[in-house]
């Protein structure tokens, strides 16, 4: 709820103009009233309508400001004359009439343009930017007539206030890295595949990873949803990054590298989270050290993720192009609380994104970890891949320990059960059919549905296709075993009672349909847990109830100054997008905070927030003026038995034909707010 004191937001009419204060309706959206912590903010506008938080604004100027914000933006389509000239035409009229030189004329002619654009403009943003400007003419037209009538300025037309404006699109809004996604699909609508990924690495620096293991919540919220399918945008990502790598180029990196600044900062962690901010951090001129517990550099998407679904030597050339920045990697490094008390003195900051790498149980009867057999999902991944991907050997004392009989994973005429519902079972699951598994089940508490959600709807239907077994509504119950080796599991059944009071159904176990099951190797993969011995017990640094790092999500600080954290240590297991989501923002901030001291957010990254608190994607929206039933392209994937016991790279990709057609399926999206403050 927000108090207003006009307001045409999404439709909904709130006219509080000439009501006492106490009076006032308020609206039911999120508007930015308060925009940030020491300002408040005077009106907010946008592709959707207008709100004014008091009665002290300039309307016909905030219109006028409005205007000008899309001069920066019109020239980048430049493909219909409505959108190109039209939004000249709005500003020009409207700040004539700001300046007091405005005629009657002016406003059926701002009135006529407007509509126009409405109508005409190929993309979204000549067509949305009018929307407002005629909600303020309408509802204001007193006040527009006034400066006509007497030849003056609106009232605050030369006095300094600060207008803040901010680009975006649904797809960019549900992004949590927040990828400039119209940009990088308009490069390869135009076969510019460098600023494609030039688009893509402004915040996303792991383009080739991304654009394969994404779980792609920007096509969730893709306006194309509401027409016929949504665009396939995770797919089209990886292009820029294929065709540098494919090419043999150098880096498209979104800018040139500043100069050094005589900072430096230490990352705690080689993945997603510490690529990103080491990333980011180099490119503002700051050292980076980056400590990495392995062997090797990427984190779980190295050591977690199969050869199948992210081939290495992709993920390789992402983490080439943040040394390419000259970011000192240091590996076979575990770090230690007095380690960590040594780089508080040494570096100016320090970053700690050590991931989840403990896998949690399951917590049936029985469940002991002496029991061989039973086999944390974390280090069953570590094993397969650092030896498919790097060729690193199981050691004899783990070979016992795992009832395995070659240096490698080997399970064959082993039955294999996985308990989870997330990425980390699916990869789990499907390691195990190419580790020659005779059964592999996989046990979940919920349906296909929630676990498609879960994951994708791909990932679940290629492990299908391999031949995973997937048992819904069923948990296990226990474990047992013979001499300290796993023989058999039983499993209870569920079913979904509806809760009367129209919440949530509630798993209720069927008493008397519990059955026994042989299984050779128990895999827990129901989430993981973050190891944060390295944290000194005298810093006491904040926790949160799930025993990860507690920050405020906004800046990234810890409760101790110039201690971040960021990935999965910060808040849990999560994907590989929301890592670096996080990461890009700590590393904006960490590159302020070296260098004043002070923590704080940029304009458009508070923009950001108040952008993902109001939405910007509407799923009842009902879209007109493009062209339906365009078919989503659906990219050649390998054949079940060319792929079910090898690591061949499953998703091949798109030809450059399907991309083309896929690229001109985006309608182009892009929104502007601005917020008068």
């Amino acid at each position: 709820m927000s108090k207003v004191y006009f307001s045409t937001w999404n439709g909904e009419f709130i006219n509080n103009i000439n009501k006492p204060e106490d009076q006032w309706e308020e609206s039911a959206y999120n508007l930015p009233v308060q925009y940030d912590a020491h300002r408040e903010s005077k009106a907010f506008i946008g592709w959707d309508g207008v709100a004014v938080f008091n009665e002290d604004v300039d309307v016909i100027r905030l219109a006028a400001e409005y205007a000008a914000q899309y001069q920066v933006y019109s020239e980048a389509c430049g493909r219909c004359a409505p959108g190109r000239w039209g939004g000249r035409i709005l500003y020009d009229m409207l700040d004539k009439i700001a300046r007091g030189e405005g005629e009657v004329s002016d406003l059926e002619h701002l009135k006529e343009i407007s509509k126009s654009m409405q109508i005409t403009s190929k993309c979204e943003i000549g067509k949305t930017v009018p929307n407002p400007i005629l909600d303020i003419m309408t509802h204001f037209e007193d006040v527009f007539m006034e400066c006509i009538d007497k030849k003056k300025p609106s009232k605050h037309y030369k006095e300094d206030i600060n207008y803040i404006a901010k680009i975006t699109a649904p797809c960019t809004d549900a992004c949590p890295a927040h990828v400039d996604i119209p940009g990088y699909i308009e490069g390869v609508r135009d076969l510019r595949f460098d600023d494609s990924l030039m688009a893509t690495r402004q915040t996303m620096p792991l383009a080739h990873t991304c654009g394969r293991v994404c779980p792609h919540p920007c096509e969730d919220a893709c306006r194309r949803t509401n027409l016929d399918e949504p665009v396939s945008i995770m797919e089209l990502k990886r292009l820029g990054a294929d065709y540098e790598t494919d090419h043999g180029f150098g880096f498209f990196h979104p800018e040139e590298q500043k100069p050094k600044i005589d900072k430096k900062v230490a990352v705690i962690g080689a993945g997603p989270a510490g690529l990103t901010t080491a990333y980011y951090l180099a490119l503002e001129g700051i050292d980076v050290d980056v400590y990495e517990e392995l062997p090797v550099l990427g984190g779980e998407v190295a050591v977690g993720v199969p050869e199948y679904r992210m081939p290495i030597g992709k993920y390789n050339k992402d983490i080439e192009c943040i040394k390419d920045m000259g970011v000192n990697f240091i590996t076979n490094t575990k770090v230690t609380a007095d380690m960590m008390r040594q780089f508080e003195k040494d570096y100016d900051a320090v970053m700690v994104a050590t991931g989840t790498r403990i896998s949690k149980k399951v917590y049936c009867d029985n469940e002991r970890a002496e029991v061989k057999g039973y086999w944390g999902a974390i280090d069953f991944l570590d094993k397969v891949n650092l030896f498919e991907k790097y060729g690193y050997t199981i050691s004899k004392e783990d070979q016992e320990e795992n009832l395995l009989t070659t240096d490698y994973v080997d399970l064959t005429g082993k039955t294999v059960v996985c308990v989870g519902g997330g990425f980390t079972s699916m990869d789990v699951v499907r390691c195990s059919i190419r580790a020659n598994a005779k059964k592999v089940y996989m046990i979940y508490r919920r349906d296909e549905k929630t676990i498609i959600g879960n994951t994708t709807y791909e990932e679940y239907h290629e492990a299908v296709e391999e031949g995973v077994e997937f048992l819904f509504h069923s948990a296990v119950a226990e474990m047992k075993d013979e001499n300290d080796i796993l023989k058999s599991l039983i499993i209870d059944k569920f079913e979904l009672v509806p809760d009367p009071n129209g919440g949530r159904a509630q798993l209720v176990k069927i008493e008397g349909a519990s059955y026994e099951i042989e299984c050779d190797y128990l895999i827990p993969a129901v989430s993981q847990s973050a190891d944060l011995k390295l944290l000194p017990e005298e810093w006491e640094i904040e926790m949160t109830s799930w025993a990860t790092i507690k920050t405020n999500g906004k800046d990234y600080m810890t409760s101790r100054k110039g201690i971040f954290a960021s990935g999965d240590c910060e808040y849990g297991p999560m994907t590989i997008v929301n890592a670096v989501g996080q990461a890009k923002r700590a590393s904006s901030v960490i590159a302020r905070y070296v260098q004043t001291g002070e923590v704080s957010l940029t304009d458009d990254e508070i923009m950001e927030d108040h952008l993902r608190k109001l939405r910007v994607y509407d799923k009842k929206e009902k879209i007109t003026g493009w062209l339906p039933g365009l078919p989503r392209e659906v990219s050649v994937k390998l054949e079940v038995e060319d792929r079910k016991y090898n690591n061949k790279e499953v998703n091949l990709g798109f030809t450059q034909e399907e991309a083309l057609s896929e690229a001109d399926r985006c309608m182009r999206c892009y929104y502007i707010a601005m917020t008068a403050v």
